[in-house]
């Protein structure tokens, strides 16, 4: 099974090392190991994440997060996007960033490419921080029947009962972010500003046709008098899984959720090596092929099912990364760090997870109820 899942991403490495090794030598394939390790785990919180958005999703759309998914990841965000980041913000056309790139010039010239993607660093900052941010703000102030942290998550329910709270906190924190720690306020607020409007639009039109497909979906089972399949983990049933426009939704969330988590390793890539192509193949093809492996491990285990906590823990990690990246506006935050706190709250939140399994194992309790079932205890 495991072979099955991770088949993929190993056969994906070995090429990817070997390509690595007739582009540049030693040198290159040492770097891309490097860039595919930053990469994987820095995406812990991204592959729990995508994970739960994943089981809402049909099967149809699973395979095309799976597949297409993996083109726009690799190409669109470790490839594409540095280039159109580079041409925008020094004036070139796509064709004069690509050949600046493939010149590696040295990244203490202010004309290289690495300087400039560099430089362009606090809209990309805003943008992916205010996304991660409502994203994390949003799921922390929904009340839920089981909390890890109890104090803060429960203090964090009671202030989401107050209606678009998360969305006066986020924009609060981009105008005092970009006051005191942007040089440029002006252009910090709209790629901040940017990244809001893309998370609600996108989130607002995912849950809008995923609601439309459940109410048809019912109606039809009413019709027809048949009762809702439930999938026996307490997770949505295959007829409640979103279709149609409402999958299309959830792959376009899941694709910026996921350039949303890449930019900071993209950014911080640059530190490692300016190289274009070592950065695609590294961070690209080693790193986006294990976060989808492990996004169909976590799915179909039921991972997240077994261990409550590992949600929560990917939430927090997430909150944690979007507050790195708005500082990073003003401050340069060691990307060590910033892959350290991830693995940390995913480690801490798969701990709480066992020890919780264990205490109901030993009180006679199935841990392999619903969520709902076991929200008491």
């Amino acid at each position: 099974m495991n072979l099955r899942i991770f088949g993929w991403s190993y056969a994906v490495t070995v090429v990817s090392l070997v390509i690595a090794f007739l582009y540049g030598g030693w040198t290159a394939l040492i770097l891309c190991a490097i860039l595919g390790v930053l990469e994987i785990s820095l995406s812990f919180d991204n592959a729990v994440v995508n994970a739960t958005i994943l089981e809402r999703m049909s099967e149809f759309w699973q395979k095309i997060f799976l597949t297409i998914g993996i083109f726009i990841a690799v190409f669109g965000m470790r490839l594409v996007f540095p280039l159109v980041i580079v041409a925008v913000t020094a004036g070139l056309n796509p064709v004069e960033s690509l050949t600046l790139a493939l010149e590696q010039r040295p990244e203490s010239d202010p004309t290289s490419y690495a300087a400039l993607l560099d430089e362009a660093y606090p809209q990309i900052a805003a943008f992916g921080g205010m996304f991660l941010f409502m994203l994390f703000l949003d799921w922390m102030f929904e009340d839920r029947d089981i909390k890890w942290l109890q104090p803060i998550e429960k203090f964090l329910s009671r202030i989401g009962q107050i209606e678009r709270i998360s969305i006066v906190m986020a924009v609060l924190a981009l105008v005092l972010l970009s006051q005191f720690l942007a040089e440029d306020p002006a252009v910090v607020l709209l790629a901040g500003s940017l990244g809001l409007i893309t998370y609600l639009a996108v989130q607002g039109l995912g849950q809008f046709f995923e609601q439309a497909g459940q109410a048809q979906m019912e109606e039809v089972e009413g019709d027809e008098g048949a009762e809702p399949a439930s999938n026996g983990s307490g997770g949505p049933s295959n007829l409640a899984k979103a279709t149609g426009k409402a999958g299309f939704f959830l792959f376009l969330y899941l694709e910026v959720l996921d350039a949303a988590f890449s930019f900071d390793g993209v950014i911080g890539a640059f530190a490692i090596t300016p190289d274009p192509i070592i950065i695609a193949l590294g961070l690209g093809l080693i790193g986006a092929m294990f976060v989808r492996s492990l996004t169909v491990f976590l799915v179909r285990k039921g991972t997240l099912a077994d261990y409550v906590y590992l949600e929560h823990g990917a939430h927090w990690a997430i909150g944690a990364l979007a507050v790195i990246l708005l500082v990073g506006i003003g401050y340069h935050v060691n990307e060590i760090l910033t892959g350290l706190i991830g693995v940390a709250f995913i480690g801490a939140a798969l701990l709480s997870s066992i020890l919780r399994n264990r205490r109901l194992e030993a009180e006679g309790v199935n841990t392999h109820k619903t969520a709902d079932e076991l929200a008491a205890k």
